[in-house]
């Protein structure tokens, strides 16, 4: 540090002229309207940080620029259509061509390539071990060649691989595709959101990417109507069996998808104007607030460029940063949830009496619940800036459904009975949206945010690599072991949510008393030289 003012008699000057407000640098602290950069030593600083990085934004920054109201709510709509609606898309692509396996099995395909039960976990198992292994890697690749370029190619791969499951004669043939999907579309949701916060502030997000994640819901339901058409086409021979159909056309379906979306997404919200979009998402103006709102409500979003890739150490300081670990448990335990009742839903309804067609329709009540809970979750997150705490909501939910589920003698006798709970059970609000947002609100950095979100997705992965494992053919149909780890593991994720509020609370507190124990010279010293990045400032608050 430098001496203190009354030895530096050039300090009270230096701060005249600037005329800086050294309480309002808190760089991690989000402020409601309000500008940080109206302090001239923090624009500075910044202005050389993203010319440094060659942020490519950098030409649109300016924190003298204003604007109204209605002019931003402008923008943000425009980011909806072009940007929230495009990504949903996209995601109903990718679950169409991961989920459809649950109207394949309704449909006899275990019986047809001689299979099991738990010949279906293995595949299920290398499905996610390899959805897992390429989180990472994918997320690298897209944060060196970008986004918009990486993301419909992987689209494209899978859905190739996808039609070609209507090929499948053989118990290995079937590992083999499973295994292909999941490289192939390991990192999407990651790199998708990563892309998303280029456009959207960190309070708008956790409601964005709530709508982005109902995708995954509603494609259920979207592709369990699809299968009433599909899982009648019967041609005679091998594709005589209509869930090669199913596999075949929905894969052709989401190829479309992908080859739309190399011309629907643009490298950054500077670079909307193509040979074929000549006028651009936005007007001058309009490009000047995208990326100034962003830019002042975190300003490490410039900190990198965005075909810049992470280098291995940052990489490992990263994936060192255990102040976002209560996150990823978190999400851990909460994704485990009641993930195996959803994934032998179609069994257990087969098994209960119900025919193919009536299986397909009766999972679309849970999934239409699941979407609308999912997304209030995001706007109550948003409207009042709370994660931990309505974070509980989804173990106490499971809990709610999972001990009549395990304790009620009438599960096999009263079936529409146990159909009412397997569907209220079902409609709890994942945490998907949710853990990503906060991850990126606790990131404070590019890079830290990039990598952050693909371990989020990795934890995920685990937890669907234990959900895929934890229902046994010998504890079936009632799967009462099964359900008694549940109900412990729903109890953790609860605990683990209260743990991680009063965590973020002490790292603050600490992080509090620390600052107000500087002088004014010390804070400027502080927020303009420190080596300190991303959530590791000292003037950086976590949120929870």
């Amino acid at each position: 540090m430098t001496p203190s003012p009354d030895t530096s008699p050039n300090y009270d000057v230096f701060k005249k002229e600037l005329n800086i407000d050294i309480e309002s640098i808190s760089i991690g602290t989000k402020y409601e309207d309000s500008n940080i950069f109206n302090d001239i030593a923090v624009a500075t600083h910044y202005r050389n940080v993203y010319e440094q990085s060659k942020y490519e934004c950098r030409h649109l920054f300016d924190p003298d620029f204003t604007w109204s109201k209605e002019e931003e709510a402008k923008v943000v709509r425009k980011n909806d259509w072009n940007v929230t609606f495009l990504t949903f898309i996209m995601f109903t692509a990718l679950d169409f061509d991961r989920y459809n396996i649950s109207q394949a099995l309704s449909d006899n395909m275990l019986d047809n390539l001689h299979m099991s039960t738990n010949d279906y976990n293995t595949a299920n198992t290398i499905n996610l071990v390899c959805f897992l292994v390429s989180e990472l890697p994918s997320q690298l690749i897209s944060k060196k060649i970008g986004g918009d370029v990486w993301i419909p190619i992987q689209i494209c791969l899978w859905s190739i691989v996808s039609m070609c499951q209507a090929a499948v004669t053989t118990k290995n043939g079937f590992y083999t595709t499973r295994a292909l999907l999941g490289l192939l579309q390991g990192g999407f949701i990651c790199d998708i959101c990563l892309w998303m916060s280029y456009f959207f502030t960190s309070k708008e997000l956790p409601f964005r990417l709530s709508l982005f994640y109902t995708a995954n819901p509603l494609a259920a339901v979207w592709s369990s109507l699809l299968s009433f058409a599909l899982l009648k086409i019967k041609t005679g021979g091998i594709m005589d069996q209509s869930w090669r159909w199913l596999f075949l056309i929905e894969g052709i379906l989401t190829l479309f998808v992908g080859i739309y979306s190399f011309f629907g997404m643009p490298p950054s919200p500077a670079q909307t104007k193509s040979w074929y979009c000549k006028d651009g998402w936005y007007t001058e103006s309009e490009e000047k607030i995208v990326v100034n709102r962003v830019l002042r409500d975190d300003p490490s979003k410039g900190d990198m460029h965005n075909r810049e890739p992470v280098r291995p150490k940052e990489l490992l300081e990263v994936l060192l940063d255990f102040d976002l670990l209560p996150i990823y448990i978190i999400r851990l335990l909460s994704d485990i949830g009641a993930q195996p009742v959803s994934t032998y839903m179609a069994l257990t309804l087969r098994k209960l009496g119900f025919n193919t067609y009536q299986t397909n329709a009766l999972n679309i009540p849970y999934n239409v619940l699941q979407a609308i809970t999912m997304c209030l979750l995001g706007y109550f997150s948003e409207v009042i800036n709370e994660r931990s705490l309505l974070s509980l909501i989804t173990p106490i939910w499971v809990l709610a459904g999972l001990l009549p589920l395990r304790f009620w003698p009438g599960a096999q006798i009263n079936v529409w009975g146990t159909y009412a709970l397997l569907t209220i059970l079902l409609g709890h609000p994942p945490l998907w949206a949710l853990s990503i947002s906060w991850c990126s609100a606790n990131s404070n950095s590019v890079r830290t945010r990039a990598v952050s979100a693909a371990l989020v997705n990795i934890f995920s992965q685990v937890a669907n690599i234990t959900s895929a494992n934890l229902y046994r053919s010998s504890d079936s149909p009632l799967y009462h072991k099964g359900n008694n780890s549940l109900i412990g593991i729903a109890c953790g994720a609860l605990v683990s949510c209260l743990l991680t509020k009063l965590y973020y609370i002490q790292r603050n507190k600490a992080r509090e008393k620390k600052w107000a124990s500087f002088s004014e010279q010390e804070k400027l010293e502080y927020c303009t030289k420190t080596s300190d990045e991303g959530n590791k400032r000292l003037d950086f608050r976590f949120v929870h």
